[in-house]
């Protein structure tokens, strides 16, 4: 997001005050709002990071699914990494290859499964085995359908990332992957299955990583894994590996909030109270990633190799905004001290990430102009729990009709709910200085008409 010369907040170029207070076809809020462009510039300066190398950027669809964001990454060239049979199919409506999809996930259904098997020319690059228990159950669904199933070892590198512990997926207590020390075994389940052939190994060891420190030592770990693993396999008369996984999880730069903590994602003290952490001076850009990466992978002599990557927030992140109007504000004298509430219509039940994971995105006026008399205000939302809180921010006194949430393109909408019997946010994409593509999803009258029975 950027700003006009006259503060007004813009998207894509484009004014979005202006787009709220459109009369014919008005775009009520919550809404959210995407800049499709700098979205696929992402997937690109990921891409040409990897220089020469045979590599596939396969898109976390988790971070958003929304249809117009999948057709830019798959228009610059880009895959998925799904998680659910939803979103394999909706991914191949889209136009994403099928050898440019990546099935990961604990707990594959059997149905989710023979989908990811597919009829032959359908069969997906590879699904992820995240448990040697899986895999026989992934040899028994491609025999009776008579297929081959491509899989890859989900590794468990037993490493602790620096970040929220809810997103930490990498260390030894996490449900993910099969540990590092039971490969062997994997193999020997591979060997005694004839419908599952092993095409690669990967890992991922969390989300909203900012140093490259231990994504590298992940990589580092990988490595020696998959060179046995294909060893292994070729020894029993099997094809050699073709895939190197290497996961995402690249951070994004969410800035430092007005009144707070300037880390994203932080701790909270035993009473609940988010706690302020170091904040990082700088947050590394993906290409970084990519380029510290392929230096381990030429030293290791697999330039052959097919190396893929699964980022998500670092694509979508930072490239969409969720607008939300002020309701009212509100006033208390607790122990003679003042407090000022901020009442906004945009909930946890639209962006749970603060309720979540103690999170902070920075909340600006929509309009804002000089010589603005500031307050600091508790923002909050309208649902009925104490966690639905945004946390303090300075903004204009008396407030704005409409304030912004910064860096709301990944995890907001994929993870909204109608909790409170609320509305879904509509979306609303931007590309070349206009508005393109609109998705409204199910209003309150529709919530009324589930719930009747």
């Amino acid at each position: 997001m950027q700003r006009a010369p006259d503060g007004d907040a813009l998207l894509n170029g484009v004014r979005l005050e202006q787009l709220l207070e459109t009369d014919d076809g008005r775009i009520a809020t919550p809404a959210y709002f995407y800049d499709l462009d700098a979205i696929a510039a992402e997937v690109r300066d990921i891409r040409s990071a990897f220089g020469a190398q045979r590599h596939l950027v396969a898109y976390a669809v988790k971070a958003n699914s929304a249809g117009p964001i999948v057709r830019a990454v798959a228009g610059e060239g880009g895959g998925a990494d799904v998680v659910s049979a939803a979103e394999l199919k909706l991914v191949r409506m889209l136009g994403v290859a099928a050898n440019g999809v990546v099935f990961s996930g604990v707990a594959k259904t059997d149905r989710e499964i023979d989908l990811a098997i597919g009829d032959g020319a359908s069969g997906i690059l590879a699904i992820q085995a995240e448990s040697i228990e899986e895999i026989p159950r992934i040899d028994a669904r491609a025999r009776a359908l008579g297929r081959i199933a491509r899989i890859s070892f989900r590794v468990n590198p037993g490493i602790e990332a620096d970040t929220h512990a809810y997103i930490a997926t990498g260390h030894d207590e996490a449900k993910f992957g099969i540990p590092r020390a039971e490969i062997g075994s994997a193999v020997e389940a591979v060997a005694a299955a004839p419908n599952v052939q092993l095409v690669g190994v990967g890992n991922h060891i969390g989300s909203q990583l900012t140093v490259t420190d231990a994504y590298v030592g992940a990589v580092r770990m990988l490595i020696p894994v998959f060179a046995a693993c294909e060893t292994a396999m070729v020894q029993r008369g099997r094809p050699a590996l073709e895939i190197l996984d290497c996961g995402g999880g690249f951070g994004i730069d969410y800035g430092t909030a007005p009144v707070g903590s300037g880390r994203a994602e932080r701790a909270a003290d035993p009473g609940g109270t988010p706690r302020a952490q170091e904040e990082k001076s700088r947050v590394v850009r993906p290409a970084e990633f990519v380029r510290a990466l392929i230096s381990e992978v030429d030293r290791a002599g697999l330039s052959h190799t097919r190396v893929v990557v699964e980022p998500g927030r670092s694509i979508v992140g930072a490239h969409g905004v969720l607008c939300a109007s002020v309701i009212m504000q509100k006033r208390a004298r607790p122990n003679e001290a003042e407090r000022r509430w901020l009442m906004i219509d945009a909930g946890m039940n639209d962006l749970i990430r603060p309720a979540l994971y103690q999170a902070l995105h920075r909340i600006e006026p929509l309009r804002k102009r000089d010589g603005e008399s500031i307050a600091t205000f508790r923002v909050v939302g309208p649902v009925c729990e104490s966690s639905d809180d945004f946390g303090a921010h300075e903004l204009p006194d008396p407030p704005p009709a409409h304030v912004v949430l910064r860096d709301a393109g990944a995890y907001g909408f994929t993870m909204a709910s109608q909790y409170n019997g609320r509305a879904l946010p509509t979306e609303v994409f931007l590309s070349g200085g206009k508005v393109v593509s609109t998705l409204r999803s199910a209003d309150a009258d529709a919530w009324v008409r589930s719930r009747v029975g």
